[in-house]
């Protein structure tokens, strides 16, 4: 099966900038709150906030900070009210940003977003701008220490669209509504399931270099960096010397 390989292994080497554990925790704990308000605090009627707790379990979240997180979003204790938003926008170099937000005060949020945009060589565009560009999958990766043939058929036979051999993982694609059943049942299965997401994922990769593309990662490493940003997809696609 083909599919976001080259994507996904980028994805996933950049990943240290997303390496900070307070950083991790306090995202997901905004998606719990969000997930539980949005839909309830039973993960069995509620698919996002069942894949919220799949995310904070993998993220090993203790679980009295996942039920506080959970009981506040749903308003059964006190806590903070978050807005969640998208912005879109493209980068140096013409490449696409979409960021996902989680923010108590919209206005601040979207004022510091868009001066570092404009600081470090990106503009915000308008909703749909540049989402085209992106299609939202489930992305599963596996450990690598299991039979591949194994994997792709249990996969297969969990609901799963797509599968891939990476470097280290095996990554599966799964319809966005299907991505925690698909990861649970590997789970149950015996696979170690290292990440189970919901993401927007780029149709088409774009290539740039030199000053935009150093430009262009430092400022995706500021937007990483901002708190009320919960996730950064872009359709850039790095060399591996660059990574």
């Amino acid at each position: 099966m083909s599919g976001h390989s080259k994507w996904s292994t980028i994805k996933h080497k950049k990943a240290a900038l997303d390496a900070k554990r307070g950083k991790v925790f306090t995202k997901v704990i905004k998606e719990l709150m969000v997930a539980a308000k949005s839909g309830g605090s039973d993960p069995d009627s509620n698919p996002r906030l069942r894949q919220a707790i799949s995310t904070a379990k993998a993220s090993n979240m203790p679980n009295d900070t996942m039920s506080r997180a959970i009981q506040k979003g749903a308003g059964e204790l006190e806590g903070v009210n978050y807005e969640e938003i998208s912005y879109e926008g493209y980068g140096p170099g013409g490449v696409a940003i979409i960021m996902e937000i989680m923010t108590d005060n919209k206005n601040r949020t979207v004022a510091e977003i868009r001066h570092l945009m404009s600081k470090y060589g990106g503009n915000l565009g308008e909703n749909g701008s540049v989402s085209w560009m992106f299609e939202k999958l489930g992305q599963i990766t596996l450990s690598k220490n299991s039979d591949e043939e194994k994997a792709f058929d249990h996969a297969l036979e969990f609901g799963a669209d797509d599968f891939n051999a990476l470097e280290n993982t095996f990554l599966i694609t799964a319809a966005p509504s299907e991505t925690v059943n698909v990861a649970e049942a590997m789970t149950e299965k015996g696979y170690e399931v290292i990440s189970s997401e919901v993401e927007m994922v780029p149709k088409n990769m774009m290539k740039i270099s030199g000053d935009q593309l150093k430009k262009l990662v430092l400022l995706l490493s500021l937007l990483e960096e901002h708190d009320d940003i919960q996730n950064i997809y872009s359709n850039v696609e790095f060399e591996e010397t660059n990574l």
